[in-house]
């Protein structure tokens, strides 16, 4: 019996076999773009054990997008408005504009969840969003923020901000932002869980409406960003 190789060469087939093989593993080899959002007054560098992770796990440096956002020195300045969008607009849409897979990826640690999850809203991205991760967020609001439109005196805690019940968090409550959404939180976070409170209405404040699971660690609520990396990628994958 002749091979199908043999056949193939005689026929004329043989460069369609090889195309279809050079997609195949093209496609193998293609994996979503990565947008990783720091904190308030946080850094790119911030992110450093999860691009490490995503690394070892064979993303290239390009398909990982580390926008830096709002001031790094005035915490109580930075909220949802303004130029703190801008940098995590544009990397989110430059991440899917070069994504092999049409989709990305976005892991947020404190505000920088709640500010991903706008920018996800408001770019009308959420089905080219496969996996979104908040780490130590404050998606239901800060009780040490106050809440609105009480003892509210700070950016942060305002009307954009993180005040509990403010007009952006109740904007964004319930609103989809990506194909699959998870959460990983603390009860030991010292910002989210300052006042001694981590709950509002119940609910621990870091975990994400419509949400498909939630990740516990004993870290507080830098060590969640610093630790977490391993979970973090899994959750991506």
């Amino acid at each position: 019996m002749k091979s199908l190789f043999s056949v193939c060469i005689r026929t004329g087939c043989l460069i369609p076999m090889l195309s279809v093989l050079y997609i195949a593993s093209a496609q193998a080899g293609c994996v979503d773009n990565v947008v990783l959002v720091h904190g308030n007054t946080g850094s790119p560098s911030d992110w450093d054990n999860t691009y490490s992770e995503l690394r070892s796990r064979g993303y290239s440096e390009s398909e990982i997008y580390r926008p830096s956002w709002g001031s790094k020195t005035c915490a109580a300045c930075n909220d949802h408005s303004g130029s703190e969008e801008n940098p995590v607009r544009d990397a989110i849409s430059s991440a899917i504009a070069d994504s092999c897979t049409g989709k990305i990826d976005v892991i947020g640690h404190s505000m920088g969840v709640t500010l991903a999850a706008q920018q996800i809203i408001k770019l009308g991205v959420q089905d080219q969003v496969d996996a979104f991760v908040g780490v130590a967020g404050a998606y239901r609001g800060l009780w040490s923020c106050g809440t609105y439109p009480f003892n509210v005196y700070t950016s942060t805690c305002g009307s954009n901000g993180l005040s509990v019940s403010s007009p952006f968090l109740d904007w964004l409550y319930g609103k989809p932002i990506a194909g699959r959404v998870y959460s990983i939180k603390s009860w030991s976070d010292q910002i989210v869980c300052a006042t001694g409170f981590c709950t509002v209405g119940g609910v621990h404040s870091s975990q994400i409406a419509g949400e498909d699971a939630t990740y516990t660690y004993a870290y507080g609520h830098f060590g969640l960003q610093t630790y977490t990396y391993d979970r973090q990628v899994s959750l991506i994958q």
